[in-house]
């Protein structure tokens, strides 16, 4: 007999036949999965249907917890022990209507040996299909292959065929013909731009500065030194209670400047300090959020930081109201005047300082080029991610609803004077803090992602058209999704509804204003010849450059 103590491994249970067994992953958040439970509940019954229609049954893996009144894996060590109970090479599907932290299962969709589907109703009322976009793009980072099916109640004929694919044979086919590699460009002054750019950043360096570098489970959006390093970008990691920190350094005098400034150039903000702050913006959230955008450009001089990114969410919320407005307020050229410690200069003195909300590191790589080229080429350098939200037919044409939390900057609304200020909802932040928001002006965009494909950077670069719709629509829109977020209703050139859901490697999407459609194809130009110089894939997608 052995004097050893081997551990005894629980053996997973044989897969049921014409079985899919389905887990939800959900938020870290108890407000948010509490808030979005019967919403998920919804979802799964109508993708319950459809899989019994194909002759099929499905198999829930997990319960609905008595403690926090909800079905959602929460945590990763809840998702460890859902992933003992499932069938090693049974069909698995992850149903998401909600906004989900990749990381609560990314371990046992790694290990997992049979197909793999993650599905999300097309609707705005809660980020499903923000969701779902970060869970593939984390897999597609991951090398592990997965399909993705999307539909609004999984009633409509496209979606039970794609089911019915998936349940045949393992996997779904879609069409992704709207994508093609960046092929030879030929010379031109956009062309040697992007290329000189690209050689400065290669000999001089530049520094992303990260607040907590991984937020909200978005392992698709964590870069590795490795990969960035070669094209001239480091990291620089700090902590965000050095944030809190700076933010006790900065004066009242301060930061009332910050909003007296604001208030001149006629940002509204949606105030009310009488009725209950949970549900109320007041002045006091909104002067912390003062302190921390003076905080954080000092900290990004003290660094001498490219680009700047807060995580914000775990942690931070808890301690202070939310980093978004700060967020706009950094993407802008005209933005308050922030002085060193020592009053004796003014910091990044009308520049716009890059900020990759929640640390996305692959929008913090396109942020930094876009800066780079847009001012080269004399262009505001006004950027911003968004949120691949929802998008709803409007007048022949598929119009997406981008959104974000907050980030927007004024440039892209018209100014300060078409901006307003409103508390984000309490279940995202439980201390408020208002939001940079507005209608997005209609214009020409440059949209664009980096992500992570098989150990390689990758950018894709598209072209849009941002539309001014009826306020009526754009307040349907609004009430749709979050109605106190920025909106941007935009119409991808070449590219369907389901041809974006198919490709897209991540949950955010860059943009970037041009003057006119010519000046647009330029910069993207630049732009491309600038990540490719810097050892990145680049791939166009829909109708952009047909000349080449």
């Amino acid at each position: 007999m052995s004097a050893y103590h081997f551990p005894v491994i629980t053996p997973r249970p044989a897969a049921e036949p014409k079985t899919v067994y389905v887990v939800a992953n959900g938020d870290l958040r108890l407000t948010t999965n509490v808030k979005t439970w019967a919403k998920q509940q919804e979802v799964e019954a109508q993708f319950g249907a459809a899989v019994a229609a194909a002759g099929w049954q499905v198999k829930r893996a997990h319960g609905v917890n008595p403690k926090t009144g909800h079905g959602f894996i929460d945590c990763q060590k809840r998702g460890m022990e859902v992933f003992k109970s499932v069938p090693k090479a049974a069909p698995l599907v992850v149903v998401e209507a909600v906004w989900q932290y990749s990381h609560h299962l990314l371990h046992g969709l790694r290990d997992h040996e049979g197909p793999i589907l993650v599905v999300a109703n097309f609707a705005g009322d809660f980020p499903g299909l923000v969701g779902l976009l970060n869970l593939t793009g984390s897999l597609t980072k991951m090398g592990k292959a997965h399909s993705a099916l999307w539909s609004r109640d999984f009633t409509d004929e496209w979606a039970r065929q794609k089911l019915a694919e998936w349940l045949e044979t393992g996997t779904i086919s879609h069409d992704v013909s709207h994508v093609r590699d960046l092929p030879p460009l030929p010379d031109s002054e956009e062309k040697a731009l992007g290329q000189a750019l690209a050689a400065q950043l290669k000999a001089d360096k530049a520094i992303i500065m990260m607040f907590d570098e991984y937020c909200m489970g978005m392992y698709n959006a964590l870069f590795d030194d490795e990969l960035l390093n070669p094209t001239g970008l480091y990291k620089e990691r700090v902590s965000q209670s050095a944030l809190v920190a700076e933010m006790n350094r900065v004066t009242d005098d301060e930061a009332r400047a910050v909003r007296a400034w604001l208030d001149a150039k006629g940002m509204r903000f949606l105030v009310d300090n009488e009725g209950d702050w949970k549900e109320n913006l007041t002045d006091a959230q909104l002067h912390e959020q003062m302190k921390m955008y003076v905080a954080a450009v000092r900290m990004a001089d003290d660094f001498g930081a490219d680009v700047v990114g807060i995580q914000y969410q775990q942690g931070l919320k808890d301690m202070v109201p939310a980093s978004d407005l700060v967020e706009g307020l950094l993407n802008n050229v005209d933005r308050p005047p922030v002085t060193s410690r020592e009053g004796d200069r003014v910091l990044y003195e009308g520049a716009a300082i890059p900020c990759a909300n929640e640390v996305d590191q692959g929008v913090a790589v396109d942020a930094y080029v876009t800066n780079r080229v847009w001012l080269a080429m004399g262009l505001d350098p006004a950027t911003t991610l968004h949120d691949v939200r929802w998008g709803d037919e409007w007048n022949g044409d598929f119009v997406w609803v981008l959104e974000i939390s907050g980030s927007v900057p004024a440039s892209h609304l018209g100014g300060y004077d078409k901006a307003y200020s409103m508390r984000q909802s309490y279940y995202f932040f439980p201390l408020g803090g208002g939001t940079l928001s507005g209608v997005s002006k209609p214009g020409e965009i440059v949209w664009s992602r980096v992500f992570i494909e098989g150990g390689r950077l990758h950018a894709d670069l598209g072209r849009g058209t941002c539309i001014e719709m009826p306020p009526e629509e754009v307040q349907r829109r609004l009430d749709s999704t979050n109605r106190e977020w920025p909106i941007m209703n935009a119409i991808l050139h070449g590219v369907s509804r389901d041809q974006m859901m198919a490709r897209h490697k991540a949950n955010h999407l860059n943009v970037a204003y041009a003057p006119d459609a010519a000046t647009a194809d330029q910069a993207l130009i630049a732009k491309a010849a600038m990540f490719e110089a810097m050892g990145i894939a680049v791939h166009l997608c829909g109708d952009v450059l047909p000349a080449l």
